[in-house]
């Protein structure tokens, strides 16, 4: 097994303090690893120092001379926003080769999924889930051994999310993946990196395996640091009572044992097991409850992409009352934040017509996927004044919430996607809103503050309209289900029920041929299979997550029953 790179003492420093220090490891051929931890614990920033963009304050990167690597960003660089797709994937190559490969680039692009139409399309225009396509393309269009990616599962709908999965679990070459989705990590990865306390864990098992074990050794350490402070203690208080009979009965041999014991005191606490200063992030959203049947009705509402376009779907009639959780379920360009922004639009202008009537005291918040609410130039604490007038609440809000006061003086565009999620979320708590409009709140947020928003969204004591991609989100918090589908709009109560719906009228993308790493085109009927075999999977391992009282035992044998029939087809 070849090494691919190798890193000796890296360390990151910032103006709060380092970021992370002393990470040393070795990515060998073959290796497929999740890279996970809490929001600013400098994720993005290790891909990017594996790949060159920055330079460590300290420590070395050595890449084989073999290895060829490619970062997957988060984002793609503004100045190619004006291109069209085709010369997007083409500018990671030199002038000269444009030509030449071009084909590639057509083929390459045309495997992702993309239609000849969308080829053209300026990368400015492209929903979230083209744009991973396209940087997955103009990583792949250099022929990598190291794909590095960085949070690719963001602002994927369910069909794209496992067109992902199928691809990195048939892509040849070894990667590290940074991302909280913790299916997706599960189901491709064979190795996890946690980096928490400035420090990077390595666990030879994917993600929810390698959180167990974390877990297990924080256990572990939490006894042996409670054993260690014990014997701490009982030293310290031998030497105290040896130092006082010392000095009361004026013993120089009882004086030099108690010093001596002091040391000793020094150097267990040196030595002593250090434990883990946790996750910092504090998660919440305050409410105020407004005792209404209707906070919000939409009649023959039709909801185009934009003002004086053609309408996507119509809304026939609907409700949300205090106490609704209601997900909006759908494709990605179906219309469901299109419909979130109109009904922001409405809001905003506090006006009620015929096609959407307001409660008249409703106080709605939005939650924009694009984060844009929060000014770059103004501190986190200037950045809440809009929610909450009160600095002093702020400053208290903003400390409890994991942001120290040496950081309130930060300008809002040096955050983290996830640092800046977490300071909306924080407005909207301070805000105390009646009716929570939230488009995609996951996507910048790690697997902790997904578990938090999970938690608080059941005790808002609200309405909450989500649109979201996040299936153990939305299956642990909504209780109502809008699907989108073909044009149509339709409310479901059980949310299986209409993933299935959603799945039976979703063509999967097709997968990866045209990269030489990248394995061939299955035939339609093995890809049919495998994405059936996908998603049983997938159920069968989120309800087995939920509580027993939850649990569908009977959909779980007959779900292990046709996992086993696939697997014997497939073999």
């Amino acid at each position: 097994m070849s090494t691919l790179l190798s890193a000796q003492s890296l360390r990151i420093e910032t103006a709060f303090g380092p970021l992370f220090s002393d990470l040393s490891f070795t990515l060998n051929q073959g290796d497929r690893l999740g890279l996970i931890g809490d929001n600013g614990c400098g994720k993005s920033t290790l891909l990017k120092i594996l790949d060159g963009t920055i330079s460590p304050s300290g420590g070395t990167v050595s890449v084989a001379r073999h290895c060829l690597l490619a970062r997957v960003e988060q984002h793609l660089p503004d100045a190619l926003l004006s291109l069209n797709l085709l010369d997007a994937v083409l500018a990671q190559l030199p002038v000269v080769e444009h030509d030449s490969s071009r084909w590639r680039a057509e083929a390459l692009l045309a495997s992702m999924g993309l239609t000849p139409s969308e080829i053209t399309l300026p990368a400015a225009t492209l929903s979230g889930g083209q744009h991973t396509r396209l940087l997955l393309a103009r990583a792949l269009i250099t022929e990598p051994d190291l794909l590095l990616l960085d949070e690719p599962s963001n602002h994927l709908d369910l069909p794209t999310l496992l067109w992902l999965e199928q691809f990195l679990q048939r892509w040849p070459g070894s990667f590290v993946l940074v991302s909280h989705d913790r299916v997706l990590l599960d189901a491709v990865t064979n190795g996890s990196w946690i980096l928490r306390d400035s420090r990077l864990h390595y666990f030879a098992l994917p993600c929810s395996a390698a959180r167990r074990a974390l877990e297990e050794r924080d256990a572990s350490d939490a006894l042996r640091h409670k054993a260690e402070q014990k014997e701490i203690d009982r030293v310290t208080s031998s030497a105290k009572r040896l130092a006082t009979w010392g000095q009361v009965y004026d013993n120089e041999d009882l004086s030099r044992k108690a010093k001596q014991m002091e040391k000793q005191v020094e150097r267990l606490k040196e030595s002593q097991t250090q434990l883990t200063a946790g996750s910092p992030w504090r998660l919440a959203l305050q409410g105020e409850p407004l005792i209404a049947d209707r906070l919000l009705e939409m009649e023959n509402l039709p909801v185009p992409a934009a003002p004086h376009l053609p309408a996507l779907f119509s809304v026939p009639l609907a409700r949300i009352k205090t106490g609704d959780r209601v997900a909006i379920l759908g494709q990605n360009g179906c219309g469901k934040s299109s419909l979130l922004r109109l009904i922001w639009r409405q809001l905003s202008t506090q006006t009620s017509e015929a096609t959407i009537k307001l409660h008249p005291r409703l106080h709605a918040g939005y939650y924009d996927q694009t984060l844009e609410q929060l000014p770059d130039d103004a501190t986190l604490l200037d950045a809440l004044e809009p929610f909450a007038h009160s600095a002093e609440l702020r400053k208290m809000t903003l400390i409890s919430a994991g942001f120290p006061w040496a950081r309130h003086g930060q300008k809002v565009a040096s955050l983290s996607g996830g640092e800046r999620s977490r300071l909306l979320f924080i407005g909207l708590s301070l805000a105390r809103y009646n009716l929570l409009l939230l488009d995609e709140p996951t996507n910048h947020l790690d697997m902790a503050g997904k578990e938090a928003l999970a938690d608080t969204l059941v005790q808002f004591s609200g309405g909450v309209l989500l649109v979201s991609h996040d299936r153990e989100l939305i299956q642990a918090s909504c209780n109502r289900f809008w699907l989108i589908r073909q044009g149509t709009f339709s409310e479901w109560h059980d949310v299986d029920a209409a993933y299935d719906a959603l799945r039976e009228t979703t063509s999967p993308p097709r997968s990866v041929s045209v990269s030489p790493n990248v394995a061939g085109e299955p035939e339609d009927e093995a890809e049919a299979l495998l994405e059936r075999l996908v998603t049983l999977e997938t159920l069968l391992e989120q309800d087995l997550a939920r509580k027993m009282s939850h649990q569908k035992p009977a959909l779980q044998a007959q779900w292990r029953e046709e996992i086993a029939r696939l697997n014997a087809i497939l073999m």
